[in-house]
């Protein structure tokens, strides 16, 4: 799992969790061919019946994948509260029990990772999995790399410790661009320089169309230094028509939000305070209210 100090993606939060309670006794046959049980989010020797429907799904994505879908009808779609579990049903015996590890019928260890709180089984144990009190799930990519800002209400890599620019419940929305939740997505999140936080593969789709800037906050991603001095050179070879050279307008920089008024040019206003090119036209100075600060037709 990589990590960066401003661009820092982590591994998303999973349904695994640190346990002393590991299989470490010799497998069966049966155990053996543990590809043959479980999903494809999962591999697992276990099912589970949803409380919400009472229908039995291999795990709860598969449960979500189902009945969010399109041809469900909108008023029954709905999400597993994954804590509510109280019945899984083996694998192997077909034996319905209490919500375990091991299974009362034919004493197969479902899940060699297992946490009674998110009531998730998992044998992938190279995710490194542990459960986050404070997250109220688990997580993947090893306690020992993570720490958990109170403040953000989320789980960041150790690298950013101390140095994160804090955004209250960060992930506790959807990502901008896919509008799936982050809080518990299972897709890898990046955290962006301002501190919002969007899916890893949507920052890299953005880049493919050449988008850098946040799309919450519209604040700069990346160092943008060397673009702003070819905008320079841009705008000193595009002289403006004469009944444009005069023309002074309001500009506010997204990135030092800072207002300024500047001449008119068609291709980028400059940020007079922390030269950016990434500004928008206002129709008011520093004293126009919020409200008034949008873009202005230009006559």
């Amino acid at each position: 799992m990589k990590s960066e100090v401003l661009l820092a993606p982590f591994s998303s939060p999973s349904h695994g969790v640190e346990s002393n309670e590991c299989c470490d006794t010799i497998m069966s046959p049966a155990e053996l061919a543990s590809g043959d049980f479980g999903c494809s989010h999962y591999r697992r020797r276990c099912k589970i019946r949803a409380p919400c429907c009472n229908e039995i799904f291999d795990c709860r994505h598969c449960h979500d994948e189902a009945k969010n879908s399109l041809e469900t009808n909108p008023l029954d779609r709905h999400d597993l509260p994954r804590q509510e579990v109280e019945k899984v049903i083996c694998s192997l015996c077909e034996t319905e029990q209490d919500v375990q590890q091991y299974c009362v019928g034919c004493g197969v260890c479902m899940g060699k990772y297992f946490c009674s709180i998110c009531k998730f089984f998992d044998d992938d144990t190279s995710k490194n999995q542990y459960h986050c009190d404070d997250c109220g799930i688990c997580r993947t990519g090893g306690k020992e790399n993570f720490f958990h800002c109170n403040n953000c209400g989320c789980c960041y890599s150790k690298l950013m410790e101390g140095g994160h620019p804090c955004v209250e419940r960060a992930m506790h929305h959807n990502c901008p661009v896919c509008f799936e939740f982050l809080f518990d997505s299972r897709k890898d999140i990046s955290v962006l320089p301002c501190g919002h936080t969007i899916h890893l593969d949507c920052l890299k789709e953005m880049e493919l169309h050449f988008q850098y800037s946040c799309p919450v906050c519209s604040k700069s991603i990346y160092d943008m230094s060397k673009v702003w001095k070819k905008l320079d050179e841009v705008v000193a070879s595009t002289p403006m028509p004469e009944i444009y050279r005069n023309k002074m307008v309001w500009i506010l920089c997204n990135d030092c939000g800072a207002k300024n008024e500047v001449n008119f040019h068609i291709v980028a206003h400059k940020c007079l305070n922390c030269k950016s090119y990434n500004t928008r036209q206002t129709q008011g100075g520093p004293a126009a209210s919020c409200s008034s600060d949008v873009a202005e037709i230009v006559r």
